[in-house]
């Protein structure tokens, strides 16, 4: 079917659109909203409504690259986002479970597959199960936190730091395993001791090249530019180079831009909170596009046919309770996590659009039953979003860890950030119980330091004066020091969740609790 370039470019826009007004679904069902756009792809691909033709053996390539530069944007948007301050307590486990963690699960993963395969009779050796296993070995942060953000509700304790750093920073290790596995089941020879090195070099010196990167980036932000809008055009500069001259130097491209982003995330410059709006909404733009390419390239009827429905749900079973816990439970045993933490943190577990966009890697280099390979990897992100989507807020209501979330970063101005300056500013929601209701501000007493810039009541915003009273309702927009910020949220706004996303040193808190 031939279509005119209106009409491709209107349906493009249509499917964008349907993005940002179906996001709220995700919130009813359970489940992140991208899954439309798999079944949208799918829906119109060659298998479906035929409207677009794409196949799996001829297009592998260019929806490779798509994917490859796609994942790129959405690290260095995850990296952004993860503060150093609410990570540090948890930096130890989290970086256990996004490295030794991935490793366990595709071994154990790759064994179970194995054991399924001579069940079946299947003529693929272990190296191919381990392949596999590599591609669907890490967790999906977007599809994780869309489930947590629709639903109002934060995970307690350090929960929610941990697998906010294993899920942003997992997909690197994921990917270098992946390839290294790729080398493996190519290659004639097979495994060689001298890859051993070489993955250590990938991995140190992919985050020391992410890391200079974003050092180097903050510099570039410190310039003025005559137009706002270059330093957005600066920032996908950035990702670019930094993915490109790592994959130039033979390291994880993956490690580095995501390092890149972390660093860039918790260092002051200019416009650093619109960056990270606007990669942020980039990242969504890539998803929609990476789901919807993706879905195009499957054929639905093969999903269900005995060679992948069977295995796949074995598979899947097998990977979210036994290769996900055993994992979690090896890698935590020396944290101060609990028991039901623990479970919680497997069943958290969700695959998202990584292992899809790894699946295409095989189809490339034409390795054996590929095809079999990406239908079986599509088959278990579905199967892993659907039951532990839908039952993840439900068990982490009956395991007694999941907590009302109304803190609100919906500020409508931008304050530009420097050297030296150490500002944050901050949405504060005054609840039924608070004991602000009725006074006015100068009877608030607020810390010294916290300044109250404006009020944002019903629809529309009014100043801040010392003669206004506070309703229930309100969202107070303060404008601060971190300690400062914190300090209000643990006297007036303990239920903000702005304590918890950014810790402080132990002798500060000390300071703080000594003056409440």
């Amino acid at each position: 079917m031939e279509l005119s370039f209106g009409v491709i470019v209107t349906f493009v826009g249509v499917l964008l659109l349907a993005g940002v007004l179906s996001n709220k679904l995700s919130s009813k069902f359970n489940m992140p909203i991208l899954l439309l756009f798999l079944a949208v792809g799918m829906t119109v691909g060659a298998h479906g409504l035929g409207i677009v033709h794409l196949e799996p053996e001829k297009h592998a390539g260019p929806i490779n690259s798509l994917g490859t530069v796609a994942m790129c944007f959405i690290l260095f948007a995850g990296g952004l986002g993860t503060s150093f301050r609410s990570i540090r307590p948890v930096i130890r486990s989290g970086v256990t479970l996004a490295t030794a963690g991935v490793i366990l699960t595709a071994i154990f993963l790759g064994i179970c597959g194995y054991l399924i395969c001579l069940a079946f009779n299947h003529n693929t050796g272990f190296a191919w199960w381990m392949l596999m296993a590599s591609i669907i070995s890490s967790t999906d942060a977007a599809a994780m936190f869309a489930i947590l953000r629709g639903n109002g509700v934060n995970l307690s304790g350090d929960l929610q730091p941990l697998l906010e750093l294993e899920s942003g920073s997992n997909d690197p290790m994921a990917a270098l395993l992946t390839l290294v596995m790729l080398q493996i089941v190519t290659a004639s020879s097979g495994f060689s001791f001298w890859q051993i090195p070489l993955l250590f070099y990938k991995i140190i010196v992919g985050a020391v090249l992410g890391f200079f990167m974003g050092v180097a980036g903050k510099k570039l932000f410190g310039q003025r530019f005559e137009y706002e809008g270059l330093y957005y055009v600066l920032g996908v500069a950035l990702v670019l180079i930094c993915f490109g001259f790592a994959e130039l130097c033979h390291t994880n491209g993956f490690l580095a831009v995501y390092v890149c982003g972390v660093t860039m995330g918790n260092l002051k410059y200019n416009f650093r909170g619109g960056l990270a709006k606007f990669n942020e909404g980039i990242a969504w733009l890539m998803q929609v596009i990476l789901f919807t390419s993706l879905g195009v390239l499957v054929n639905p009827r093969e999903l269900i046919e005995l060679p992948v429905l069977i295995p796949g749900i074995l598979l899947s079973l097998c990977m979210m309770f036994i290769a996900r816990p055993g994992a979690v439970f090896l890698s935590l045993i020396p944290s101060k996590f609990t028991f039901k933490e623990k479970v919680l943190i497997s069943w958290a577990g969700l695959r998202g659009a990584a292992p899809i966009v790894l699946a295409t890697f095989p189809l490339v280099a034409r390795v054996e039953n590929s095809k079999l390979m990406f239908n079986m990897v599509f088959f278990m992100v579905i199967g892993s979003v659907l039951a532990q989507g839908i039952t993840l807020m439900p068990l982490a209501r009956k395991l007694g860890l999941a907590r009302a979330f109304r803190s609100k970063s919906r500020v409508p101005v931008e304050v530009e950030t420097m050297d030296g300056v150490n500002y944050d500013l901050h949405e504060f929601e005054v609840g039924s119980g608070s004991l602000l209701v009725g006074m006015t501000l100068a009877e608030a007493k607020l810390p010294p330091g916290a300044l109250v810039t404006m009020i944002r009541r019903g629809k529309g915003f009014i100043p801040a004066c010392g003669s206004t009273v506070i309703e229930e309702g309100d969202d107070l927009v303060v404008m601060g020091a971190p300690e400062k910020l914190y300090e209000l949220s643990e006297k007036y706004f303990p239920d903000s969740g702005y304590a918890e996303k950014h810790q402080l040193p132990g002798f500060l808190k000390k300071e703080i609790f000594k003056r409440n």
